[in-house]
């Protein structure tokens, strides 16, 4: 009886090893295909995150060679414009694209952005499980999806944030802030950074209430560390009163990038 025992044990005991092995090597094979000088961004918020600025001739043909996208089927390639692909109809000129461009001056580094903006969406969409019946999406499941398979590829250096039109109101604003903390933690604590650097937008000043966002996004900074605001100063509607014509959202980019800068150097 006690040899039985002890030869269903010697049985488990390689088994185990044959199965430990294995998982050293799926892990050891996927750390290898990781590129420590691919930097990888989030692009995460609602419409004027996804861009609805007019692709002209002047923006048709921007991009770098050194800045990819993920597409909706998780493949990289040379990021252009629309970047994202949440309501493909009306997707255009966003802050990413630009971004991207600024963030690759000055490093060997290629930079991946990874859109998963949704437009309409409320801070209330961007919780786990949540849906939008509009897109047919679950707007933060998905976008973690696509941060997992990105980070396969590279690391994850920071999150941009533009959203908030959806919850200007000042009842929904009252508790705006206390949302996007939690946002913050679940992402930092995803990827193991809990000073992942995380750059918020504020809502462009064409409504009056689009300030009870951006009064509460001026108080981030003191309140989360590796955090900042990116002001939306002198830039202009597109004459819908909602949304960043192309050259603003282009010139948004650029702020981004500045801001993003900044937290790199903390």
């Amino acid at each position: 009886m006690l040899l039985k025992v002890n030869r269903k044990i010697s049985v488990r005991r390689k088994k185990l090893s044959i199965v430990c092995m294995l998982f050293f090597f799926t892990v050891s094979s996927w750390s290898q295909t990781v590129d420590s000088t691919f930097d990888l961004y989030l692009l995460i918020g609602q419409s004027n995150m996804a861009g609805r600025g007019e692709i002209t001739d002047e923006y048709k043909n921007e991009g770098n060679s050194s800045v990819l996208m993920l597409t909706k089927e998780g493949d990289w390639v040379q990021a252009k414009h629309p970047l994202h692909f949440d309501k493909p109809s009306v997707a255009g000129v966003g802050p990413g694209l630009r971004f991207g461009m600024d963030m690759v001056k000055e490093t060997s580094h290629k930079i991946g952005l990874i859109p998963s903006a949704v437009g309409g969406t409320s801070i209330d969409g961007w919780v786990p499980g949540a849906y939008d019946k509009a897109t047919n999406t679950f707007p933060y499941d998905d976008a973690i999806k696509r941060l997992e398979i990105a980070m396969q590829s590279g690391t994850i250096k920071g999150v941009l944030w533009l959203q908030g039109e959806s919850d200007s109101d000042s009842t929904k604003a009252k508790n705006y802030l206390e949302k996007l903390f939690e946002l913050i933690n679940r992402i930092r604590s995803i990827t193991g950074n809990l000073s992942l650097p995380f750059v918020a937008g504020e809502l462009g000043r064409f409504k009056e209430q689009y300030g009870n966002i951006n009064a509460a996004l001026a108080l981030l900074p003191q309140a989360v560390p590796f955090t900042a605001v990116v002001h939306s100063n002198h830039l202009m509607d597109k004459g819908d009163k909602t949304h960043f014509h192309a050259a603003s959202a282009d010139e948004y980019g650029k702020r981004f990038a500045a801001a993003m800068k900044k937290l790199h150097l903390k």
